[in-house]
């Protein structure tokens, strides 16, 4: 019956390569691929037991009583034969239980270590053993447990067990092919050989498939929480430095960015664990092919998810500067993250996965990095060499400036990421970008010097309020000031390659090449010998040049004390602008912000003895005649001092002075200088007028009603409200 109980354990129902199972697995495949194996597994030897094998088989001769009972018939004879034949082998299988799988395998690796010693002696190639007969159809119905599209084994569900067993015998496998191939000129070998390398492919082909699946499936981190994290980390550092608190231990930093690839670390010891398999097995070149496109798919992949698309250099030159602006956004923050995180993880993956090949510049690990990540950089880099090749504008250079410093940082890190053929061509790419983007910034504010000079409009802004071309250059500067180191090696840069034959250096003598400038040349007057860099003498020439516009617009006023007005708001907003940078401070100079103040203290003092008129009506000069007032003239000065103050209240409430300083400052000077010899003349004269509709008509204001009409001077309020104050 043992034969019947062997039928009934199919080896393709087991899921293990564990001993337990061999006997009856084995057994089924000698069954399944015996030469005469037995069409009718239902028949047992126990239905005919008078039967016995025909005269042919020497080891059962004919009995005396069955060839005298043969019947004649021609066609029962056959039957009977057949039936004797299978029952035979039967009787034959039952006599030879099934070999053990481990005792196959121990002879398997006998055969190997015994083909080792011949091939090293040069001796004759042994005979193969009766266990190469069995080991091919045991290894092909475990591996069909496995691969079988019905029911497929992925690798992370097999046991610790199993694995490592099918592992073994994939090296058993690896090692037999190998030393079978030493003898290939060996006829009697050559089936062999094409057999176990059949099977040695097909098993191949399964952790080939396992191991693709396993890379497909990182965790990407998410990389808002990696930013997030380093800043909290920093301003809990620099809070620790500034407490000095040595007590309190360290907390340890976050390694989310260092584990980037996404693997935990039963995934990475079954990389390692398939890599190694498939690279002795010598499918060492298939192992890094899929490697290095499921590794670059998984790139691309965490690209998108930073939130960069794709685009080409069309695409670029046709898109609007909005969505383009956002655009830059996004690949500055991906590539800043794949050079700071992403490559540096990436880096250290082929080691982990591959082993120690990956130490060295010359090892197999920086060939599969360089492979796997030198097309994403050249995409990102793409990207930069399309956005230079948009046309100029002034509203580009920020981003302009973003891309051109994110370049130069990432230029020195790229030494310490490929090996040197790729780092060279990454390099020097990068490199002729960033140089290209430099030029373009020095074009665009060359751009901005022309937008000054033809900037000849004829119409004065109303109330002598600061002038857009003030506001917007002035900002310009400022929000450029901001990047001023940037913009200094940017500068140099284009001085050194102006200057490439020239022995003057990088310094740049501006008194003498700005001497023609009014502005800058009082300025410097005993400043013999000033060198400024080239980025401080380019923003000297913007400030030049607008002040220049400003003076032209100003003449625009027809009244003098409005034209004052427009140069203390124009003046004020650009000194504000200057002290609100600390870099556009350092770039001016305190001689300049001193002067400018100056300026501005100049206008102020002209625009307050404007109102020397209306104080020449309050003068006693001619109201009294021999101790006595001349009361008509009394009453002409009244007259005159309200008519002169209704028309002064009625203009400059419209004026616009918009910063609040310079507005407060107008107004109290204004009320330090009129309300106290309004108050004087009021005391001195009142009672000069018969109080009622005489009093009322003359003395029109108070003193406090003139200081609430002062007070809303500069409003640019054209609806002033022109009625006496309750």
């Amino acid at each position: 019956m043992e034969s019947e109980k062997d039928k009934q354990h199919h080896p393709e129902k087991s899921h293990s390569f564990s001993p337990r199972d061999t006997a009856g697995q084995e057994n089924n495949d000698h069954e399944n691929h015996h030469p005469h194996s037995d069409p009718n597994p239902n028949l047992q030897p126990e239905q005919d037991p008078d039967h016995t094998n025909d005269t042919t088989n020497a080891a059962n001769s004919e009995s005396p009583k069955e060839a005298d009972s043969k019947p004649d018939n021609t066609e029962s004879e056959e039957k009977e034969d057949d039936k004797e034949e299978r029952i035979g082998e039967t009787t034959e299988e039952e006599s030879h239980p099934p070999p053990d799988f481990d005792q196959v395998c121990q002879e398997i690796d006998q055969f190997i270590s015994t083909l080792s010693t011949a091939k090293g002696c040069g001796s004759d190639p042994p005979e193969l053993p009766e266990a190469m007969e069995h080991f091919p159809f045991l290894v092909e119905a475990k591996i069909a447990n496995y691969d079988s599209t019905e029911s497929l084994m992925k690798w992370n569900q097999l046991s610790e067990e199993d694995s490592s067993l099918f592992l073994v015998t994939v090296d058993r496998l690896s090692k037999l092919i190998t030393s079978l191939t030493a003898f290939s000129s060996e006829s009697s070998y050559a089936p062999s050989i094409n057999r176990i390398g059949g099977i040695l492919q097909r098993a191949m082909s399964y952790l080939e498939d396992e191991f693709r699946s396993l890379l497909e499936d990182p965790k990407i981190p998410d990389f808002d929480k990696i930013d997030e994290s380093k800043a909290k980390q920093a301003s809990s550092s620099s809070n620790s430095n500034q407490e000095a608190d040595n007590s309190a231990p360290e907390e340890p930093k976050s390694t989310e960015d260092d584990n980037f690839p996404g693997y935990s670390d039963e995934v990475m010891s079954d990389l390692s664990r398939l890599a190694k398999a498939m690279i002795t097995g010598g499918y060492e070149a298939e192992c890094y092919q899929v490697y290095i496109v499921t590794r670059r798919t998984v790139l691309e992949e965490t690209l998108h998810k930073l939130g960069f698309e794709k685009f080409s250099i069309d695409d670029i030159q046709k898109m609007q500067w909005e969505p383009l602006e956002r655009e830059i956004v996004s690949w500055n923050k991906t590539f800043k993250q794949f050079i700071a995180v992403v490559f540096k993880g990436e880096r250290k993956l082929p080691a982990a996965v591959f082993g120690d090949d990956g130490e060295g510049d010359g090892g197999d690990g920086n060939v599969i990095f360089s492979s796997v990540t030198r097309g994403i950089m050249i995409q990102l880099l793409n990207f930069a060499a399309a956005v230079g090749m948009t046309k100029r504008s002034s509203e580009k250079l920020f981003k302009f400036l973003d891309i051109y410093e994110t370049l130069r940082d990432v230029i020195p890190v790229m030494d310490d990421l490929f090996v040197e053929g790729t780092v060279n061509e990454l390099k020097s790419e990068a490199s002729l970008i960033r140089t290209r983007f430099g030029e373009s910034m020095v074009s665009i504010f060359c751009e901005l010097e022309n937008s000054i000079k033809t900037d000849t409009g004829k119409t004065p802004v109303a109330g002598g309020a600061v002038h857009p071309l003030t506001r917007y250059t002035m900002n310009y500067l400022r929000y450029a000031c901001e990047y001023k180191d940037t913009l200094e090696q940017i500068f140099r840069e284009h001085q050194q390659i102006e200057r490439a034959d020239s022995a003057t250096g990088s310094d740049y003598d501006y008194t003498n090449s700005q001497g023609s400038n009014s502005n800058n040349s009082q300025n410097q007057v005993n400043q013999t010998s000033v060198k400024q860099s080239p980025f401080t003498v380019q923003i000297n020439k913007v400030m030049d040049l607008l002040d220049m516009n400003i003076g032209a617009k100003s003449k625009l006023y027809r009244d003098p004390l409005l034209c004052s007005i427009f140069m203390m708001n124009n003046d004020r907003y650009i000194l504000q602008k200057v002290k609100g940078s600390p870099e556009f401070t350092e770039l001016m100079g305190d001689t300049w912000s001193r002067k400018r103040s100056s300026d501005i203290r100049n206008c102020h003092k002209k625009y307050r003895e404007s109102w020397g008129r209306l104080l020449h009506c309050l003068s006693h000069e001619g109201l009294t005649v021999q101790g006595k007032v001349v009361k008509p003239v009394l009453k002409e000065r009244f007259k005159s001092f309200n008519a002169m103050f209704d028309e002064i209240h009625k203009t400059q409430s419209t004026w616009v002075v918009s910063d609040e300083q310079l507005q407060s400052e107008l107004r109290v000077s204004i009320v330090s200088v009129v309300i106290p010899a309004y108050r004087a003349f009021l005391a001195r004269f009142s009672q000069n007028f018969t109080p009622g509709r005489q009093t009322e008509k003359y003395i029109k204001y108070q003193a406090e009603d003139i200081e609430t009409y002062i007070d809303e001077l500069f409003d640019g309020n054209a609806g002033a409200t022109w009625k006496k104050k309750p």
